[in-house]
């Protein structure tokens, strides 16, 4: 390339100008900045750092220096080998063994789709085995959940066998040796039973005098089963006779209770408790058999300093009891001849015991008021007994209108007739109790319903039967709240076994829990519990706050679903 070069520039439309430019040769080598290459076409192109000279700061006549030239960086690194011994090499005069060197060849090329082609199949090896041990966690964790679900269940099972088995026993035990009405019940129960499939077999394979004879047969049979009975009810009688008795003495000695703000029970014996406490002491030892003649005399003698206390007709018979007995005593008369005896004393001294003036405490639970003006509240008379007696004598369903009969007049009627056993009802009438009396809401509908209610409900409206399953034993049902928030009342209740109302109870949403269908069930037997209620007098408050309360949740259910 010359040194000048003569360009030809045009000016104007038609005119032209010749233009001298001068070459002027670089004095160094330009530095290489790199650029990139076609691969199609194979031109080159560098970038425009290599192509063009680098601009001068203008000089401003001072000497400027930068940081670089002022400040050394120094960095020490020392690199040492790992065994230093390896580094010795052949030479003359030295010999090293090349006996443990290895030969080291490289290995096959490959390109980058084969890279990621294996750690993608190096991924899904780690996923397999990720998911195989996670899969085996999990089977695990059903395992151990089916086993303790089994473990549950058997245990549970067995739990119920057991109940069953002491419940029977229980039963077996009571009618082996009753002691209450309910064991009595439970008797004559069983004894009707017995005596409709003994009928209807005698019926059905019998005939003419056959039948008959074997009828007389069967009906003296239940003659002497009865007045087994009878003798059974007499001799428990008399030992819940005396239980009843120091019951009341021991409840006239219990001291004063009160609880006090920081929830402790305060107690105090008064002067009539500690009276109380006196003369059961002296009743205990007097009713007690087999103690020496000694003791008895000491009894007998604290008994007649206690009895000279009151002065009256029935203290001075008891005074003469004892000096008679402790005559006889000295006589060495046999202790099987003084029992009559004995039995009058403590006869009498009950009734001592009984006086307010001799005995403060027991006013408070004595049956018959102290003062006669209160024997005319709340007196009935039983047209059956033809005797008057207190309310609480008798037994009056929620949808009478008149007093019936008393009692002792049902359960005479029921030994000689029907023959029926209250005690399933009566301990789902308790439960039901007991569990509302654990709201403390305050309920009050629970306590109008009496037996014959319950009764009825149980055996027409819920069929005898779990409303859920349709489990029919009694002594598995218990009846509670259908909607838990709202007090328990013949139209708010559902009768359900104890592991099915231990799951209702802890439902939130009656609506999501359950279909629609048995919502709607559960609805007409309430809709029938109201009907039989409707026409007394003390329910009739309670439907109609019953029903406002149920306007007022359809009124917010409704305002939210238009919301």
């Amino acid at each position: 390339m010359p040194d000048v070069l003569t360009v030809k520039v045009q000016t104007d439309s038609d005119s032209f100008q010749d233009v001298v430019v001068k070459i002027e040769r670089p004095t160094y080598n330009k530095p290489f900045l790199g650029g990139f290459r076609n691969m199609r076409t194979g031109v080159e192109f560098h970038n425009a750092g290599s192509q063009t000279k680098g601009q001068k700061r203008p000089d401003k006549g001072i000497q400027l220096f930068c940081r670089a030239t002022q400040t050394v960086w120094e960095k020490n690194k020392p690199q040492q080998t790992r065994n230093t011994t390896s580094t010795q090499m052949t030479k003359i005069g030295l010999y090293v063994s090349n006996m443990t060197d290895k030969l080291i060849s490289p290995g096959k090329y490959f390109t980058a789709e084969e890279y990621h082609r294996r750690r993608l199949e190096a991924v899904i090896v780690l996923q397999k085995y990720f998911r195989r041990w996670h899969a085996i966690n999990v089977v695990q964790d059903l395992r151990e959940q089916k086993r303790l679900r089994l473990a549950w269940e058997a245990q549970e099972e067995l739990q119920k066998k057991k109940e069953r088995e002491e419940k029977f026993r229980r039963e077996y035990e009571r009618k082996l040796n009753p002691r209450t009405k309910e064991d009595f019940e439970l008797l004559y129960h069983d004894l009707e039973l017995w005596i409709q499939e003994e009928t209807e077999r005698i019926n059905r394979t019998l005939t003419g005098a056959e039948r008959k004879a074997a009828l007389c047969e069967l009906l003296e049979q239940e003659t002497q089963l009865i007045a087994c009975f009878e003798r059974h009810k007499l001799n428990a009688n008399e030992e819940n006779q005396q239980k009843a008795i120091l019951h009341l003495l021991d409840k006239c000695a219990q001291p004063k209770r009160w609880r006090a703000f920081d929830g402790k029970i305060t107690e105090m014996d008064t002067r009539d408790t500690l009276r109380a406490r006196e003369l059961l002491e002296i009743y205990r030892s007097i009713s007690t058999e087999g103690i020496p003649k000694d003791e008895r005399t000491d009894v007998l003698f604290t008994l007649r300093c206690t009895v000279k206390e009151l002065d009256c007709k029935l203290t001075q018979e008891i005074v003469e009891l004892i000096d008679r007995e402790v005559d006889l005593m000295t006589r060495d008369v046999k202790e099987c001849n003084l029992d009559g005896l004995r039995k009058r004393i403590c006869t009498l001294f009950l009734q001592c015991i009984k006086i307010p003036e001799f005995n403060p405490e027991v006013t408070r639970l004595l049956k018959v008021p102290q003062d006669p003006l209160k024997l005319y509240k709340n007196i009935y008379f039983c047209r059956s007994c033809e005797n008057y007696l207190p309310s609480s004598e008798f037994l009056i369903p929620a949808n009478s209108h008149t007093i019936g009969r008393c009692r002792l007049c049902y359960k005479l009627d029921n030994e000689a007739r029907h023959r029926e056993s209250f005690l399933k009802y009566r301990l789902i009438l308790e439960n039901l109790r007991k569990s509302e009396a654990d709201y403390e809401d305050d309920s009050k509908i629970v306590s109008f319903v009496q037996l014959p209610d319950l009764q009825y409900m149980i055996e027409n409206i819920w069929n005898c039967q779990s409303a859920l399953s349709a489990w029919s034993e009694l002594y598995d049902l218990v009846m509670v709240r259908w909607d838990k928030q709202h007090e328990w009342s013949p139209w708010n209740t559902i009768l359900l076994t104890k592991e099915e109302a231990d799951a209702h109870l802890k439902l939130c949403n009656l609506e999501k829990a359950y279909e629609a269908a048995f919502i709607f069930r559960i609805k007409q037997k309430h809709i029938r519990a109201k009907h039989y209620f409707a026409h007394i007098p003390a329910m009739s408050s309670f439907l109609h706050r019953s029903d406002n309360q149920a306007n007022a949740s359809s009124y917010k259910t409704h305002d939210s679903s238009m919301k």
